[in-house]
């Protein structure tokens, strides 16, 4: 138990600092928060891209000013930068995505994902979604408009919020309007060449109590995937440090032996 509770702190304590590592070879993307990949959990499966997992992004033990769209405030959230991928005009960007919400009416939590030049330019908001009693969760009320083309195109909540990612709020409900909006498709028209990244964001609004959060998968461009660099799961990163911790033994003896060598 104690290995597990260190090394959720390790994934969180990176994944503050903008550090998210993923597999071998994969390019790095930025985290601000709490990050990660999972295979179907509670009211959240498989996204039906074939991919056996997807990411996500919680507000549970997010990061003060994080996942907020300027302008409309919030308290703790988190986001995720994808890796710099290039376009050409006229090309489609896709992704799936599913918003769940254990915050209900009058605590108006929200996520969204923007698409960004390379050097950082705002280029469009793909969606907002936002904590809704009834009716379409997205585009989010006070939130800009969706560019991209959703499928469905109707986004109701749905009951159930039975998602560990959530933490605490897993299960739990606040008021209506509490749930997931279940798998959404995002399409959207590139309109010019170049270089760009997709920021995914989610954040707590008016309060830090009663979680929300983000899944999304299969972020391609013209049916070429963009990589998204998931964090480890925390038996991984408990590998991991025990792996360091055998190198720097290693080192420590090869030094120490060196030492005696030459004394």
């Amino acid at each position: 138990m104690m290995r597990w509770d260190l090394s959720k702190m390790a994934v969180r304590g990176l994944a503050a600092t903008g550090l998210v590592l993923g597999a071998a070879g994969a390019q790095a993307s930025t985290c601000i928060g709490t990050c990660g990949t999972s295979g179907a959990n509670g009211v959240v499966g498989l996204s039906g891209s074939g991919n056996s997992t997807y990411q996500y992004i919680s507000t549970a033990s997010g990061v003060d000013g994080a996942g907020q769209i300027a302008g409309v405030g919030g308290s703790n959230g988190s986001q995720l930068t994808s890796s710099v991928f290039t376009a050409a005009a006229n090309d489609p960007l896709t992704f799936l995505f599913d918003y769940v919400t254990s915050d209900g009416a009058g605590w108006a939590d929200y996520a969204w994902a923007e698409l960004k030049t390379a050097a950082g330019a705002h280029v469009a908001w793909l969606f907002t979604a936002r904590t809704e009693p009834t009716g379409d969760t997205s585009p989010g009320f006070g939130l800009p408009s969706d560019a991209s083309t959703l499928t469905p195109a109707a986004s109701a909540i749905h009951s159930g919020t039975q998602w560990s990612p959530l933490a605490e709020s897993s299960g739990a409900c606040y008021a209506s309007g509490c749930g997931n909006t279940g798998w959404i498709k995002s399409n959207y028209t590139i309109a010019a060449a170049g270089s760009y990244e997709v920021v995914y964001g989610v954040t707590n609004w008016g309060d830090r109590l009663y979680q929300s959060g983000l899944a999304f998968d299969a972020l391609a461009v013209n049916g070429t995937a963009v990589p998204i660099a998931g964090v480890p799961e925390p038996a991984t990163w408990a590998m991991m440090l025990i792996g360091f911790g055998l190198i720097g033994g290693a080192m420590r003896q090869r030094r120490n032996t060196i030492n005696i060598r030459y004394a």
